[in-house]
């Protein structure tokens, strides 16, 4: 996360309203989308990540509390959308589930993002999310654009999906596309900070044969997809899931980067930094830390299911109390544009990147 001490100005009220539409298309300049990684990158991608026993996730550092970001403009955008409140059900969801849990079950959709800028290896969270072909990604734009960069994407990024101590369970997902608000590729506006990215079929090293490589199947098959909600109600309660890192200002380091961590509460609006333009946030007491940005803001979680709607992601987090401890967390208010950018890669297909003798490559001709 962006070390920035955040304001919250004011607090809003209501509960969620989960109802199923289809908005109209986003306006033209909404969307922007960028490739991240060609079938012929994917090998040298892995072998980046996997070399010495993973020692380069490992050694990552969190994008970017440490990290200052400098917002050149901000665009003029509207306010937060008062348009019909809609969803788009989780993967293996798309019936309500009557089954009940007191514990929080940590969801397999949450892992962390792994990228390169230049010489640095960094971190964030993200989310599995429900997509046509069961390979989407939700996540914070600035892990995926170097908006400090002149807008160009990051390099090497890869998604590892209930990511523990060091192991990646279900292999690594490459990134393929990735989809953001124009105003964020364009302004560095984050107000609009969220992505959604497609990627391949997840892929292995081959453990009985050095040199191949697995096809670990696809991301939403392996983990499942957490649904979509925009245009919901303000104040809110929400699960924020991600892998703090960081220490917190004081210089105490209560996080590794290395386990999942939850908080929940309740939404509060809006929430404004100047010093990032941030006009329209989202805020959410939470101890969080630099590691977490991406993470999902999950409406409805249903701890049985390990499901429930991804309704924002963590941009920024702060100190607002001036103790040197974060305690605070924001997100970008998801509405009907966040909707058309997420659509706008809900249909695209990536496939395999893995061939029967090992090698990579594309495995069957598909129209995109």
């Amino acid at each position: 996360m962006k070390k920035h001490v955040l304001l919250t100005t004011a607090a809003a009220t209501g509960l969620a309203v989960a109802a199923l539409a289809s908005p109209a298309q986003a306006a033209p300049k909404t969307v922007a989308s960028s490739r991240l990684a060609a079938v012929s990158s994917v090998p040298s991608i892995v072998k980046f990540w996997t070399a010495n026993a993973g020692l380069r996730m490992k050694a990552a550092v969190p994008f970017g509390q440490e990290h200052k970001l400098v917002a050149k403009h901000v665009s003029v955008v509207p306010p937060p959308a008062t348009g019909k409140a809609g969803v788009v059900p989780a993967i293996g969801d798309e019936k309500k589930s009557t089954a009940v849990s007191k514990n929080v079950n940590l969801p397999r959709t949450v892992g962390r993002v792994f990228f390169a800028v230049g010489n640095s290896l960094f971190s964030c969270s993200a989310s599995s999310i429900q997509s046509v072909y069961h390979n989407m990604v939700a996540t914070a734009g600035h892990c995926v654009y170097d908006l400090e960069g002149n807008a160009q994407v990051v390099d090497d990024w890869i998604f590892v999906p209930a990511y523990h101590d060091g192991k990646a369970p279900y292999g690594l997902f490459i990134g393929k596309q990735a989809f953001t608000h124009y105003d964020l590729d364009v302004f560095e506006d984050l107000d609009r900070d969220y992505a959604f990215v497609t990627v391949y079929n997840g892929v292995a090293e081959d453990p009985k044969k050095p040199g191949s490589f697995i096809d670990t199947g696809r991301l939403g098959d392996r983990v499942g997809g957490q649904g979509f909600a925009y245009n919901q109600k303000l104040g809110t309660k929400v699960f924020a899931f991600g892998y703090p890192a960081a220490a917190h200002p004081d210089g105490n380091l209560v996080f590794t980067g290395e386990r999942m961590k939850w908080c929940y509460g309740k939404t509060v609006f809006p929430v404004q930094e100047p010093a990032a333009k941030v006009e329209e946030h989202l805020g959410l007491r939470c101890s969080m830390t630099g590691g977490s940005s991406g993470g999902p803001w999950i409406l409805q979680y249903k701890n049985a299911r390990r499901l429930g709607y991804i309704n924002g992601v963590t941009s920024l987090g702060g100190d607002t109390d001036n103790n040197n401890r974060s305690d605070l967390i924001t997100s970008p208010y998801f509405d009907g544009e966040t909707f058309g950018v997420y659509k706008a890669g809900y249909n695209l297909w990536s496939g395999s990147v893995v061939k029967a003798d090992g090698s990579i490559g594309i495995t069957e001709a598909r129209s995109e």
